[in-house]
């Protein structure tokens, strides 16, 4: 079954998938399809792309070790 709407994710039209992990529907660029998981649940579990485009926290704060 299809279906599709607003992303949960950035709010555009097109959403045409179906998180397996929390059930939202989200576009495809908010989709990640090796897990089956939208970007937010793939970033939790640990997996997926990062969803601010870089690989900094997204609070703009650097790396300290």
């Amino acid at each position: 079954m299809s279906a599709t709407g607003l992303c949960a994710v950035c709010g555009e039209g097109n959403a045409e998938y179906t998180c397996d992990r929390c059930g939202s529907l989200v576009c495809e660029r908010h989709y990640e399809p090796s897990l089956g998981y939208c970007v937010e649940c793939a970033g939790e579990v640990g997996g997926g792309r990062q969803t601010n485009g870089n690989d900094q926290p997204e609070n703009g704060d650097t790396y300290q070790f």
